[in-house]
């Protein structure tokens, strides 16, 4: 398992996420529309995973409702996957959702990544829908997990 350090970031960072994102998932975004995805959220969150300084994956969400929070974006970078690091990352995510009272974290994955999927239940989360997404033609699971169990 690889040490990541996970850093909550800033908007400074922004660019390196999207280089990062564009990197694992297509079609590719600009950072103008993770900007407007952000206009009027509250509490987005920014991480970034680091592996001996280089960057190896990223987490983004934000708040859904005042109890639920929601994992937006979470991506690894090729070179390191299967190292731990998803799990860094979205264990990082729940600790500070705990932390700032949300009782929920919600993430949404597509029927085809199947890793994610697996993951999210190695994690715990429980399926509680699913929807069509028209964009990608494609299944979007959703999955809760309760932190009340955190506090």
């Amino acid at each position: 398992m690889a040490d990541a350090i996970i850093d909550v970031v800033g908007v400074d960072e922004l660019p390196l996420i999207v280089e990062m994102y564009n990197q694992i998932f297509r079609p590719a975004k600009t950072i103008e529309s993770f900007r407007r995805r952000y206009m009027g959220r509250h509490n987005v969150l920014q991480l970034v995973a680091r592996v001996k300084d280089k960057p190896a994956g990223f987490f983004l969400g934000f708040e859904l409702k005042p109890d639920t929070f929601f994992a937006w974006f979470y991506g690894v970078m090729s070179d390191t996957r299967r190292l731990g690091i998803g799990s860094q990352l979205i264990e990082a995510a729940q600790s500070w959702a705990a932390q700032h009272d949300y009782e929920t974290i919600r993430l949404e994955c597509h029927n085809t990544h199947r890793p994610m999927l697996h993951l999210a239940i190695e994690l715990g989360y429980d399926v509680v829908g699913l929807h069509w997404d028209a964009d990608r033609v494609d299944n979007l699971i959703m999955f809760e997990k309760s932190l009340s169990s955190r506090r």
